[in-house]
């Protein structure tokens, strides 16, 4: 099979996008940044901005309007398919127009869309987004920074240190502007957190008065980008610069906003701006990726230790243990594609109304925390897999993965820590369960007993779920399918179960929450893996070409019963597996790890990376080891 029939499956709804991104990705001269100074790769950075901006891929998210794409989804798939390069320029480029012109975008209206987007979408005004302060990095809602109107104007002041913004892309070295996070104060109230545009360096690039500005210094990765601290000294900005889709003060400090409720309007706010969250993730697993990629190459051609009826050393990927560190992982990454695929596409059709439907729009939100928590973690786990498979020579620099490892490691902490992210994933299960037990009536609700006891009973008593002991039921997506929607209901109902139990007895509601926090993350991760699931056999049905068709069925196959095997303790102890079967869940992990080895190399080769970005040493060397070895069989066979 041709890689680029799979490739065609991946690729789907901006299939001519993504071949045109990485046309021009292999057109840029790539360097090896490792050894360059940070200033040295700060600059290298920001020069290739210049020449990134000159492309169409930057201008997608924006409206034709004002020299934009009009294309949400695009501009996802065009920032994730960057991530196949060097992370410091994709992280640069999202900061620019995914989060700084995002934010005006969403959050501003006409006149700032006239006034800013253009000089966004060229460059001429490079921005950062500051939101994030020393603090308060994750509570949002509760950080320092003030606006207070006064006089027909906007004071931006940073109160104490731990209000200072902090870890800002773009404001240590090239910002000139800053989307400013802050507690809007007028007629001596609070109206919430806000956002302003403030100007933040002067034409000559000095500092604006007022505005104090830090360098982050190097960090463990991500050199490229210039971090850096902004503090604010009480500076005015003019009524303008409020950034007021969801709330305007008048010029005698009135305050207006379509959305009553404070809480409402600063999550509805945030909800807008999940286009970075979900452009994270995809770059995530573009980064995964590029390592899978590199680890496959490399254990397909490596040979290590011979048979023992055999002079010729065996091939990296004919061993089972190869096979188990490296394929599943690959199959995560598969099944995570469609995933965010299925993600993306819901953010471009929401986005791209006028009146998004607000259960959708939840929805979104709640996907979008999710898979970037998964993405995230599974990237950082799979880098570091395949730089272990790669042996010694996977620490080297110049063999991509210790640089890709760094430069990922903190994907798991921006655009919402996943720790926090499953929680709010969680809490919505929560509010959805409520609802739906609201909504049963007297009836409903006796029914709804009746099933809870028959599932306590099916726990203690395994032999009442049929078909468990079907030897091809592991391999049924019917029953993967209804597996992970099984857990993922017992372990929201166990949740909620547990919260209303605590709370019966008057216990304070931090402590009954705090001490669920295991639950709660559990319920979130369980979640999250049967919606990757269920995106994936969505996906593999939607096929039309049998043979992609069938071995995608097998990747999916091997990735939910990876996580099934993963998850076992939890199957075996409730009863939704026999302990036989559950012994069976690993043998058929090994059998579909050793039934997909012939294809690695094609599933691999089907992410279409190009090849100027898979230039690592250790795969050029092993073409020549493997034309030695060739040589010496040769000759042996001669002699």
């Amino acid at each position: 099979m041709e890689p680029s029939a799979i490739t065609e499956i991946l690729d789907g709804r901006w299939a001519a996008l993504r071949r045109t991104v990485r046309e021009q990705l292999a057109g840029v001269e790539y360097r090896d940044t490792s050894g360059l100074s940070t200033e040295e790769h700060r600059a290298l950075v920001f020069e290739q901005l210049h020449a990134l901006a000159k492309t169409d891929g930057p201008k997608l998210g924006f409206d034709r309007e004002y020299g934009g794409g009009g294309d949400i989804g695009g501009s996802v798939v065009a920032f994730e398919t960057l991530g196949f390069g060097d992370l410091s320029l994709m992280v640069k480029a999202g900061v620019q127009w995914g989060l700084f012109g995002g934010a005006v975008q969403l959050l501003g209206t006409r006149r700032h869309h006239e006034r800013y987007l253009p000089d966004i979408i060229d460059l001429t005004l490079p921005g950062c987004f500051a939101m994030t302060e020393t603090g308060h990095g994750s509570d949002v809602q509760h950080l320092r920074t003030t606006a207070t109107f006064d006089g027909g104007e906007f004071v931006i002041h940073t109160p104490h240190q731990s209000a200072r913004k902090d870890y800002i892309g773009n404001a240590a070295r090239d910002g000139r502007a800053a989307v400013v996070f802050a507690q809007l104060i007028t007629d001596g109230r609070g109206r919430g957190v806000h956002a302003f545009v403030v100007p933040i360096r002067d034409a000559e690039g000095n500092p604006m008065p007022g505005v104090s500005i830090g360098d982050c210094g190097r960090k463990g990765g991500l050199n490229g980008v210039d971090n850096g601290r902004l503090t604010f000294t009480e500076v005015r900005v003019p009524r303008d610069n409020l950034l007021d889709h969801y709330g305007q003060v008048d010029a005698d400090g009135a305050y207006r906003s379509p959305i009553e409720s404070d809480n409402k309007r600063f999550f509805t706010m945030l909800g807008t701006l999940i286009r970075g969250r979900i452009s994270v993730a995809g770059s995530a697993g573009s980064a995964a990726k590029r390592a899978l990629t590199v680890a496959v190459r490399y254990a397909d051609t490596r040979r290590q230790f011979n048979r023992p009826d055999d002079q010729r050393e065996v091939v990296l990927l004919d061993y089972q243990a190869h096979q188990r560190k490296l394929l599943p992982a690959l199959a995560t990454s598969y099944a995570l594609h469609f995933a965010q695929d299925s993600l993306t596409q819901a953010l471009h059709d929401i986005q791209s109304t006028t009146e998004p439907d607000e259960r959708r729009q939840r929805e979104l939100e709640s996907h979008a925390a999710g898979i970037k928590a998964l993405s995230t973690w599974h990237a950082t786990a799979a880098i570091q897999t395949c730089r272990e498979a790669c042996g010694g020579a996977g620490y080297l620099a110049e063999n991509l993965l210790t640089t890709l490892k760094a430069d990922t490691d903190v994907f798991t902490t921006f655009e919402g820590d996943n720790t926090v992210l499953l929680q709010l994933v969680a809490k919505g299960l929560l509010t959805n369960y409520r609802s739906q037990f609201e909504e049963l009536g007297t009836l409903g609700l006796a029914r709804f007993v009746a099933e809870q006891f028959v599932g306590l009973v099916t726990e203690r008593l395994p032999s009442l779920s049929p078909g468990r002991d079907d030897p091809d039921v592991l391999h049924d997506r019917g029953w993967q399918l209804r597996a992970f929607e099984d857990r993922e209901a017992h372990v929201v109902a166990g949740l909620a179960r547990r919260l209303r139990q605590a709370a019966s007895g008057a216990a304070d509601p931090f402590e009954v929450f705090n001490s669920a926090q295991d639950h709660v993350l559990r319920a979130g991760r369980v979640h999250t893996e049967r919606v990757v699931l269920q995106a994936f056999a969505d996906a593999v049905e939607g096929c039309a070409d049998p043979e992609v068709k069938h071995l995608l069925d097998r990747v999916c196959t091997l990735y939910a019963l990876h996580l099934v095997n993963e998850d076992l303790a939890w199957f075996l102890a409730h009863g939704r597996l026999t302990s036989g079967r559950g012994k069976a869940v690993n043998g058929a992990v090994n059998a579909l790890c050793a039934e997909l080895r012939p294809h690695a190399r094609t599933l691999v080769d089907a992410f279409a990376i190009p090849e100027r970005f898979l230039d690592a040493a250790i795969l050029r060397e092993e073409t020549d080891r493997q034309d030695v070895q060739w040589q010496h069989d040769q000759a042996n066979a001669a002699s």
